[in-house]
């Protein structure tokens, strides 16, 4: 990384992903001469610490990016597209961590470990991928380099935190109300704006965001459709169902792949997984070794494990893909991607 500091701007600072990003920016002693903290102006003038110091939230306004050179959006996609032009305008680079910007084509979505060198490509916008795209992609690109990919199928086990802090306590209440046989009525979930809302206290919901004409939710064709534009395949074959259990933090995903040989092993993909960038193998099923959410939390690696080779299809693996959603899944890539900016002498 460059000696440079910058000016850096958090968009949805009191948000759990912006939090994430500030506590993140902090353990990573990212080189920050001015940070500013923005926000809605029902959150502005709230008190984050930051480095031992009490900084106040500002509202984020266009005015408030003069001088900003870096600004990490985690506010929604309305506000992204809002003021990530008017953060462009005065001279930023933004990181979005919304949906806003992702299949633009003329903004780059960028996992550092799949496509760093995207990044040249900016015009402004740099986009942050989906959570459960960004550790599927991470572990499934070497693979991919190695021995091409043709196929992905995933099944995804998502935590609720990914719906934001709302659902999270509405979990924690249904929990306990379940447990003392109480009535509760759901408001959150599946999607807080669609028709009906399912309790998800001991329950599992195969719906994450709205549905498509296709049949596929939102969320589903989000990791379709971003797994080909960060991999630059169009042609791969890519299906997603995506379903959200009762965890807080932490998805997990079953993933099947066919790759471009049929010669390989399974300590042949374990032996990639060893070496691979940002991930994890825990695999040792004759010891119960495997990664689950709760190991995952607070890690920025993705963790993979339970990997074997498919019993009819000789170009086929199974593998289970686990990762820390606030983290890995939003906070930690936008770092790394600001990180990214830095030593590649993007970021001015």
């Amino acid at each position: 990384m460059s000696g440079n500091q910058y000016h850096v701007a958090v968009v949805g600072a009191t948000g759990a992903v912006g939090q994430q990003m500030i506590q993140t920016l902090e353990e990573r002693d990212f080189p920050i001469s001015t940070l500013t903290l923005l926000s809605s102006s029902r959150s502005a003038g709230k008190k984050v610490m930051f480095k031992g110091q009490e900084l106040t939230v500002k509202e984020a306004t266009p005015e408030a990016f003069e001088g900003v050179q870096l600004a990490l959006f985690s506010a929604g996609g309305s506000v992204s597209k809002e003021l990530a032009p008017e953060a462009v305008k005065r001279g930023a680079i933004v990181v979005d961590n919304t949906s806003a910007f992702r299949m633009n084509p003329e903004v780059p979505l960028v996992v550092p470990e799949v496509n760093e060198s995207d990044l040249n490509d900016h015009k402004g916008i740099i986009a942050n991928p989906n959570c459960s795209t960004i550790q599927m992609v991470a572990a499934l690109e070497p693979l991919k380099q190695t021995y091409g990919l043709h196929k992905i199928i995933v099944s995804t086990y998502q935590a609720v935190s990914g719906a934001g802090t709302n659902a999270v306590t509405e979990m924690k209440e249904q929990s306990k109300a379940a447990l003392n046989g109480e009535e509760y009525t759901p408001e959150i979930l599946p999607v807080k704006g669609d028709k009906k809302h399912y309790p998800i206290a001991f329950n599992a919901i195969p719906q994450i965001d709205v549905f498509e004409e296709n049949g596929f939710t939102y969320e589903e064709m989000k990791m379709i459709n971003e797994t080909k534009k960060i991999m630059h395949d169009a042609e791969l074959h890519v299906a997603a169902t995506c379903v959200r259990l009762p965890i807080e933090t932490g998805h997990a995903e079953s993933v099947y792949v066919e790759i471009g040989r049929d010669d390989v092993t399974v300590e042949d993909v374990k032996e990639l997984m060893k070496n691979a960038n940002g991930v994890t193998l825990k695999d040792d099923p004759s010891n119960q070794v495997y990664p689950m959410p709760l190991d995952a939390v607070g890690k920025s690696d993705v963790f993979v494990g339970r990997i074997r080779k498919d019993l009819n299809q000789k170009n086929g693996f199974h593998m289970w893909i686990v990762s820390d959603n606030l983290l890995k899944g939003a906070a930690w890539n936008s770092v790394q991607i600001a990180e990214s900016l830095a030593a590649l002498n993007i970021l001015k």
